[in-house]
């Protein structure tokens, strides 16, 4: 199995492992991380989560290792499988993040994106939106796929739609919380304005994030033809070039989110998570068992709405 990384130079190599290697870059991570006494935490840290920071790093234990207890820290203190419908409402009312009712030809959830109707000011809530909406697209990922797509629908869009802090937090949360999570990215109709824009955002970006980066235009044919290898052009938006012309619907989606939520809770309490009483016995030996798998690295942090790691 083939794999691409950056290397220190920035060029993109192969690099071959066997699933018996891998099987044991995996075993090595997994001893090196320890147990971690929240349930939560316990269930993201899966082989197949494993693998995925392992990837990011091109199979390097050491550095998987520190960019997954970053993670962890950030999980800890943001909670994102907390957030509900409730609690980001008011951010979804122009559909400016949506999962779309249909995938791409192989089979990955669609998120499309429309920052053009931006209809608040808060970052933190911004940010907090797009959280929700990973957690939920990952959570309806069929158990062969681990990609998603995000559509990006420029229309109305301008350099005042998107604050650059926002853009690099939302980076930063796309690359270092939820590594190999992206198989594409399809940026539709930016405007020649967008260039300059693109020019601040290309720096934040890993190599490999920007290589799944793809700018189409609908007068052009070779990007229709991109749309057309990638997506049943029934079932796409009629903004992006397909004959599906079915728009947002706020209160659809509002019921399709509310039943997610329902969805993830059930998730969670299938998956045993620790009942307060045991907590309450077992605090001092979760308390080492925390501050041991954080050994060699600074205490996460518990500001209001957490804190996002740096990248590395």
């Amino acid at each position: 199995m083939s794999f691409l990384f950056k290397s220190s130079n920035g060029a993109a190599t192969e690099k071959n492992l066997t699933l018996e290697e891998q099987r044991g870059k995996i075993n090595e991570l997994r001893k090196d991380l320890g147990e971690h006494p929240s349930a939560e935490i316990q269930d993201f840290l899966s082989d197949a989560s494993l693998s995925r920071f392992l990837r990011a790093r091109n199979w390097n234990v050491q550095k998987a290792s520190k960019m997954m207890k970053s993670a962890v820290k950030w999980r800890v203190a943001y909670k994102p499988e907390n957030i509900n419908w409730e609690d980001i409402e008011h951010e979804a009312e122009t559909g400016k993040i949506y999962r779309a009712d249909y995938k791409d030809r192989h089979g990955r959830t669609v998120l499309v994106l429309r920052p053009g109707l931006e209809n608040t000011t808060s970052g933190k809530g911004q940010i907090k939106y797009l959280v929700y909406s990973l957690e939920k697209a990952i959570m309806n990922l069929t158990e062969d796929q681990e990609k998603m797509v995000w559509l990006t629908d420029f229309q109305s869009w301008t350099m005042g739609s998107t604050p650059l802090k926002v853009t690099r937090e939302t980076v930063n949360v796309l690359q270092d919380c939820y590594p190999e999570r992206l198989g594409l990215a399809i940026l539709y109709n930016p405007p020649r304005i967008f260039e300059s824009f693109w020019k601040l955002v290309k720096p934040f970006l890993d190599h490999e994030t920007y290589k799944k980066v793809k700018f189409v235009y609908s007068g052009d044919k070779e990007s229709q033809k991109i749309m057309a290898d990638i997506f049943d052009m029934d079932k796409l938006d009629s903004a992006f070039g397909g004959k599906n012309p079915a728009s947002f619907e706020y209160n659809i989606y509002a019921e399709q989110m509310r039943a997610d939520d329902v969805k993830m809770s059930c998730l969670r309490s299938s998956n045993g998570r620790v009942s307060a009483h045991k907590e309450a016995i077992d605090g001092d030996s979760d308390a080492s068992s925390e501050a041991s798998f954080y050994s060699g690295t600074e205490s996460p942090k518990h500001e209001e709405g957490g804190s996002l790691p740096k990248n590395g």
